[in-house]
């Protein structure tokens, strides 16, 4: 019973305590890559300290002492385990099902967020085969809209898009500076964070650690991305294209270098901070791979 009310403590910490506390964290700002591999780790700890939890409130007694080596046994997998004299009972399945349940849910939710995205992404080909127009000159599509956009389709068959609107008010330099700012993204494989905090955000709505991952992690990579375009671009073609493509909203399955959060970027942008030592770095780093082991150290304890 101590180790199941430590695990759950631990969840409470990681899912509630410790989001807000990262949102308002300057590093991140500062080592956006950093954080985003935070916000996974936190996302990865709630579910192994949360499934641990659940497992041992709900385990047998002739298990309790026994952790993650109980588990086994009642599952036939250790070494030493008896053999069964009959088929498992009731508890003994209850016991397996209910941290295997919190396993699977956001799993489940992973698989669906998934092929929901790349649905929406293929019928975004879709329609671009019969509205847009390649540009050799950019490598994008071009397609006639009003409102200036750009935005990428990210995947196998991954696309930048134009519209004509970003084409007309966009200067050349600014218009390049855009356009490596989604290929960050389209190389950075952005879409594969972006799809796991969405899943982890609806398995477990109304988690302070959902939400804000969720918030921070789309914010971060468009972050990672401004970084990525600064390497090849003045700071100010940047923050001028972003401030003319503000309004612009990428489809579902897309990522764009408008929409919310550009504000924050622009002040970014324009006001840079140094980045972390190489110490702060190796603590982050070392924070990110401790969390996770944390609640198997528990479990697997005396």
């Amino acid at each position: 019973m101590i180790t199941a009310v430590a695990l759950a403590g631990y969840a409470v910490l990681v899912g509630a305590v410790a989001p807000p506390l990262l949102t308002r964290a300057q590093w991140t700002h500062h080592a956006p890559t950093a954080a985003v591999l935070a916000w996974q780790a936190l996302m990865a700890t709630f579910v192994v300290a949360t499934a641990l939890a659940v497992y041992h409130l709900a385990l047998t007694e002739q298990h309790v002492h026994d952790g993650l080596v109980g588990l086994l046994t009642a599952c036939g997998l250790a070494a030493d385990a008896p053999a069964s004299d009959g088929p498992p009972s009731l508890g003994d399945v209850l016991v397996l099902a209910a941290p295997v349940g919190v396993l699977l849910l956001p799993v489940g939710w992973l698989v669906r967020c998934a092929w929901r995205a790349r649905c929406a992404r293929w019928r975004q080909l879709d329609m671009l085969a019969l509205v847009g127009r390649p540009s050799p000159k950019y490598g994008a599509t071009v397609v006639e809209y009003e409102v200036p956009a750009v935005y990428c389709l990210p995947g196998r068959r991954s696309r930048v898009v134009v519209t004509s609107g970003a084409l007309d008010t966009l200067s050349e330099v600014q218009l390049r500076a855009v356009l490596e700012h989604e290929r960050a993204h389209i190389a950075g494989r952005h879409h594969v964070p972006k799809v796991l905090v969405d899943a982890f955000s609806r398995a477990f709505r109304g988690l302070p650690l959902a939400q804000h991952a969720k918030e921070q992690t789309h914010l971060l990579l468009e972050m990672i991305a401004d970084d990525r375009a600064l390497r090849y671009h003045s700071r100010d073609a940047l923050a001028s294209a972003m401030y003319e493509v503000a309004a612009g909203r990428a489809p579902h399955g897309a990522l764009g270098a408008g929409g919310s959060g550009a504000l924050i970027r622009l002040r970014r942008i324009l006001t840079p901070q140094p980045r972390p030592n190489r110490a702060t770095w190796l603590g982050i780093l070392a924070a990110t791979v401790v969390a996770p082991l944390l609640p198997l150290l528990l479990a697997c304890g005396p």
